[in-house]
Protein backbone atom coordinates (compact mmCIF):
# COMPACT_ATOMS: atom_id res chain seq x y z
CA UNK A 1 0.00 0.00 0.00
CA UNK A 2 1.17 3.16 -1.42
CA UNK A 3 0.76 6.60 0.92
CA UNK A 4 0.47 8.98 -1.53
CA UNK A 5 -0.63 9.77 -4.35
CA UNK A 6 -3.71 7.67 -2.64
CA UNK A 7 -6.61 6.41 -4.85
CA UNK A 8 -8.47 9.63 -4.80
CA UNK A 9 -5.74 11.42 -5.74
CA UNK A 10 -4.67 9.41 -8.52
CA UNK A 11 -8.65 9.14 -9.85
CA UNK A 12 -8.68 12.95 -9.44
CA UNK A 13 -5.55 13.35 -11.83
CA UNK A 14 -7.12 11.57 -14.57
CA UNK A 15 -10.27 13.19 -14.28
CA UNK A 16 -8.29 16.11 -14.49
CA UNK A 17 -6.61 14.91 -17.62
CA UNK A 18 -9.38 14.28 -19.38
CA UNK A 19 -11.59 17.52 -18.39
CA UNK A 20 -8.69 20.10 -18.69
CA UNK A 21 -6.76 18.23 -21.55
CA UNK A 22 -8.38 15.66 -24.14
CA UNK A 23 -11.35 17.42 -23.78
CA UNK A 24 -10.34 21.30 -25.09
CA UNK A 25 -7.88 19.61 -27.38
CA UNK A 26 -10.30 17.47 -29.27
CA UNK A 27 -13.85 16.95 -30.79
CA UNK A 28 -16.90 15.14 -31.96
CA UNK A 29 -16.22 11.69 -30.18
CA UNK A 30 -13.38 11.64 -28.74
CA UNK A 31 -14.19 14.96 -27.00
CA UNK A 32 -17.69 13.19 -25.81
CA UNK A 33 -16.02 9.79 -24.40
CA UNK A 34 -13.15 11.77 -22.60
CA UNK A 35 -15.95 13.79 -20.53
CA UNK A 36 -17.90 10.46 -20.23
CA UNK A 37 -14.92 8.59 -18.96
CA UNK A 38 -13.69 12.09 -16.81
CA UNK A 39 -17.67 11.91 -15.61
CA UNK A 40 -16.96 8.10 -15.00
CA UNK A 41 -14.01 8.89 -12.80
CA UNK A 42 -15.44 11.62 -10.17
CA UNK A 43 -18.83 9.14 -9.79
CA UNK A 44 -15.99 6.42 -8.46
CA UNK A 45 -14.47 8.88 -6.48
CA UNK A 46 -17.23 9.84 -4.89
CA UNK A 47 -18.89 6.14 -4.63
CA UNK A 48 -15.21 5.52 -2.72
CA UNK A 49 -15.88 8.65 -0.33
CA UNK A 50 -19.10 7.84 0.67
CA UNK A 51 -19.72 4.01 0.01
CA UNK A 52 -19.12 2.42 3.97
CA UNK A 53 -21.38 5.54 5.60
CA UNK A 54 -24.15 4.79 2.66
CA UNK A 55 -23.93 0.79 3.50
CA UNK A 56 -23.80 1.31 6.88
CA UNK A 57 -27.21 3.79 6.74
CA UNK A 58 -28.87 1.03 4.03
CA UNK A 59 -28.13 -1.86 6.67
CA UNK A 60 -30.05 0.05 9.46
CA UNK A 61 -32.77 0.45 6.87
CA UNK A 62 -33.28 -3.24 5.87
CA UNK A 63 -32.48 -3.76 10.01
CA UNK A 64 -35.46 -1.81 10.73
CA UNK A 65 -37.93 -3.44 8.10
CA UNK A 66 -36.29 -7.31 7.85
CA UNK A 67 -35.52 -7.41 11.48
CA UNK A 68 -31.84 -6.97 12.94
CA UNK A 69 -29.09 -9.15 11.34
CA UNK A 70 -25.26 -9.70 12.27
CA UNK A 71 -23.48 -7.05 10.10
CA UNK A 72 -20.34 -8.10 8.14
CA UNK A 73 -17.05 -6.24 9.43
CA UNK A 74 -15.77 -6.36 6.12
CA UNK A 75 -16.35 -3.98 3.30
CA UNK A 76 -16.69 -6.96 0.78
CA UNK A 77 -18.88 -9.12 2.64
CA UNK A 78 -20.80 -5.93 3.62
CA UNK A 79 -21.89 -5.43 -0.27
CA UNK A 80 -22.95 -9.05 -0.57
CA UNK A 81 -24.91 -9.50 2.38
CA UNK A 82 -26.79 -6.04 1.63
CA UNK A 83 -27.78 -7.40 -1.52
CA UNK A 84 -28.69 -10.39 -0.63
CA UNK A 85 -31.25 -8.26 2.21
CA UNK A 86 -32.45 -5.88 -0.67
CA UNK A 87 -33.28 -9.41 -2.59
CA UNK A 88 -35.45 -10.37 0.47
CA UNK A 89 -36.88 -6.99 0.84
CA UNK A 90 -37.72 -7.37 -3.15
CA UNK A 91 -39.33 -10.81 -2.75
CA UNK A 92 -41.50 -9.14 0.49
CA UNK A 93 -42.97 -6.00 -1.65
CA UNK A 94 -43.33 -8.25 -4.64
CA UNK A 95 -45.26 -10.65 -2.53
CA UNK A 96 -47.88 -7.29 -1.40
CA UNK A 97 -46.19 -6.79 2.01
CA UNK A 98 -45.86 -3.12 0.60
CA UNK A 99 -49.17 -2.79 -1.17
CA UNK A 100 -50.48 -1.36 2.38
CA UNK A 101 -50.60 -0.87 5.93
CA UNK A 102 -47.95 -0.18 8.73
CA UNK A 103 -45.05 -1.24 6.74
CA UNK A 104 -45.42 0.40 3.52
CA UNK A 105 -44.52 3.83 4.54
CA UNK A 106 -41.36 2.78 6.41
CA UNK A 107 -40.52 0.39 3.14
CA UNK A 108 -41.18 4.02 1.15
CA UNK A 109 -39.07 6.06 3.49
CA UNK A 110 -36.35 3.56 3.10
CA UNK A 111 -36.13 3.82 -0.68
CA UNK A 112 -36.19 7.23 -0.69
CA UNK A 113 -33.26 6.98 1.88
CA UNK A 114 -31.21 4.98 -0.23
CA UNK A 115 -32.57 6.50 -4.26
CA UNK A 116 -31.10 9.74 -2.47
CA UNK A 117 -27.93 7.85 -1.42
CA UNK A 118 -27.41 6.82 -4.89
CA UNK A 119 -27.80 9.92 -6.38
CA UNK A 120 -25.36 11.56 -4.08
CA UNK A 121 -23.15 9.14 -5.94
CA UNK A 122 -24.03 9.30 -9.89
CA UNK A 123 -25.52 12.88 -9.68
CA UNK A 124 -25.15 14.91 -6.29
CA UNK A 125 -26.53 17.63 -8.24
CA UNK A 126 -30.23 16.05 -8.31
CA UNK A 127 -29.70 14.86 -4.88
CA UNK A 128 -29.35 18.02 -3.26
CA UNK A 129 -32.43 19.22 -5.12
CA UNK A 130 -34.61 16.50 -3.38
Amino acid sequence: MQDRPNVDELLEAVAGFLHDDVMPNTTGRLSFHARVAGNVIQMLRRELALEEDTLDREWAGLDALLGPAAKPARLSELRSATLARNEELVARIQAGDADSGEWRPEVMQHLRDSLRDKLAVSNPGLAAEG
